[in-house]
């Protein structure tokens, strides 16, 4: 019999459908994607989908069936990577993470932590110092992260009066705080 005038039934377990295209589907898959198991598993799927396909309906053209179901499950594939990638990580030796750890990690020593307070006083400080408005607008755009439309709607105020209280505010902090 010709492999065009062919026409595949599946058995009962598939057995004569995996003897016949496992190796040609593997070879197709591994050639496109050079990965073994992803190849291994691409087969599974194609064989599978034809067994599917074999039970419903007769294929007439088995070969062309079977190679255009492997071609629509390469593109899944590739589909699906592109979508989801994998994420490696590579080896790191002791020394190396005892370094990247080194860096990472926030030195907190007593005159930073002294610093920091430091800075937060003069900070709250000079937010005082604005006028109400000027400070809730810029509480609310810059901590809060509120949108300078919603601080507008809130207040009842336009968008470029927000926009104006927040430079306000940053210019006042900046000369304030020693940041200009």
């Amino acid at each position: 019999m010709s492999p065009l005038t062919d026409k595949v039934t599946a058995s009962p377990g598939g057995e004569d459908l995996a003897a016949r295209y496992a190796a040609p589907l593997y070879s197709y898959f591994l050639r496109r994607i050079k990965d073994r198991s992803q190849a291994e598993d691409l087969v599974q799927d194609a064989l599978l989908r034809v067994i599917r396909a074999c039970e419903c309906e007769v294929i007439e053209h088995p070969e062309s069936y079977v190679f255009k179901v492997a071609a629509n499950l390469l593109k899944d594939s590739r589909r699906h990577a592109v979508r989801h990638p994998t994420v490696t990580c590579a080896a790191v030796d002791e020394e190396t993470a005892g370094e990247a750890e080194q860096t990472l990690i926030d030195e907190r020593s007593p005159e930073r932590v002294l610093d920091g307070e430091t800075s937060l006083a003069e900070v709250l400080r000079a937010l005082s110092e604005l006028n109400e408005l000027t400070r809730n607008v810029f509480v609310l755009f810059r901590l809060e992260h509120m949108k300078q439309k919603d601080i507008a709607a809130l207040y009842g105020i336009a968008q470029s009066t927000v926009e104006k209280h927040v430079m306000r505010a940053v210019l006042h902090l900046a000369r304030r705080c020693g940041r200009s």
